[in-house]
């Protein structure tokens, strides 16, 4: 039987709160910055996705495990997250798709959690003062000498995390590697011939290839930093910019990258820190948020027009900058009216700061994939 252990989560201004862990074996101390998802389900997506590297994870969901764990909804092969705090954690859960408790799934992937502690004041906290780094400890419960520990790390903004996540080989998406109950094609389109995409892997999230895949395209998945000749070898179609963490402004490469792209005027279609990445390409500005946007109820679009959609940021691009460039604002995220998505009349690109694949609405957003088929298809007619 699992025995509770007392563990201390701490931010760098000094605030701490005491909780308790199930992790016995080994004694842990994690740091990184620490953010809160609002969203009610999910927890295995978030918890595998790469945008959250380096990132302590705050459940504002009071319970979370009930579900389980299971090989499909995985959104990486490993976990990127440096810690998990939630109000609390099910030992015991029940799902036909489960395969294992997330408790002992954390456990085996060496995962820092605390639970047990008032996850809505620690979110009312970070949404006042703003994210900031912290620590999860069940080695030290010193308040003053983890504070210590948390200075000796650097802030997110004006980090480049790619490197960290990205692939570091180029590899083709089979869709035969799809889950069976993932394979209804919901699409209005449908393909004579496979279109080739490339994939930019930032962080890619696995469901962006399913979706690719499944609305027939032949994807590869390239790293973050392939040259544009390697990029536009095979004469692909269409590029997708994936998803990323860190400070979007500092992945110079990528952006350089995507500025050479446009000029071969391929369709592109940035998704998150793609989305930020084809920004700054186009000579708009990044910003940090106060608390960044993270889970799967963020109301976007424009003109009476409105998606729920499944946000996971810390950092939007300038509005004012975006007015400045050639994009034209396609969505505003409404909670905010920051820039939720650009697009251009007359040039194949578009983007969104947000995870149509996530599918939070539950299909809103989904038509977006379906629109970046049409533009490769009518830019191979018109090419022909």
């Amino acid at each position: 039987m699992m025995k509770k252990t007392p563990a201390i989560l701490v931010l760098e201004d000094g605030t701490y709160y005491k909780g308790w862990s199930l992790q016995q074996e080994k004694q842990v101390i994690t740091v990184g910055e620490v953010v809160f998802n609002t969203g009610m389900t999910g927890y295995q997506e978030i918890i595998t996705d790469p945008s959250y590297f380096q990132q302590i994870v705050t459940f504002t969901y009071p319970e979370i495990g009930n579900t389980g764990i299971n090989d499909q909804d995985i959104e990486s092969h490993t976990i990127s997250i440096k810690g998990l705090v939630a109000k609390n954690i099910c030992k015991i859960s029940s799902s036909w798709r489960e395969q294992e408790s997330l408790v002992k799934y954390l456990i085996r992937q060496a995962i820092p959690f605390i639970f047990g502690i008032d996850t809505r004041a620690l979110t009312q906290y970070l949404r006042q003062f703003g994210t900031m780094n912290g620590c999860i400890s069940t080695d030290n419960l010193n308040h003053s000498y983890l504070r210590q520990k948390i200075s000796q790390i650097p802030v997110m903004q004006g980090l480049d995390l790619i490197p960290y996540v990205t692939t570091d080989k180029v590899y083709p998406w089979d869709e035969k590697s799809l889950p069976i109950w993932y394979l209804t094609d919901r699409s209005r389109v449908k393909l004579a011939d496979k279109l080739k995409v490339v994939v930019i892997d930032f962080g890619v999230k696995l469901n962006i290839l399913r979706r690719l895949a499944t609305l027939g395209c032949q994807v590869t998945v390239v790293p973050a930093k392939t040259s544009l000749r390697d990029i536009l070898a095979d004469k692909p179609d269409g590029i997708l910019l994936s998803n990323g963490p860190g400070d979007p402004s500092t992945v110079y490469y990528g952006i350089q990258t995507v500025k050479n792209l446009l000029d071969h005027n391929v369709p592109i279609f940035g998704i998150c820190m793609g989305h930020q990445i084809l920004n700054l390409a186009l000579n708009s500005k990044t910003f940090k948020l106060k608390f960044g946007h993270r889970g799967i109820n963020h109301p976007s679009g424009l003109k009476q027009q409105v998606e729920i959609t499944s946000q996971n940021h810390g950092f939007a691009v300038d509005l004012q900058s975006v007015f400045d460039s050639s994009a034209q604002v396609t969505h505003f995220n409404l909670n905010d009216t920051t820039v939720a998505g650009i697009g251009h009349s007359q040039s194949p690109y578009f983007s969104v700061q947000y995870h149509p694949e996530s599918s939070p609405g539950p299909h809103d957003a989904d038509y977006l994939f379906e629109n970046f088929v049409e533009i490769m298809i009518k830019s191979k007619r018109k090419a022909n």
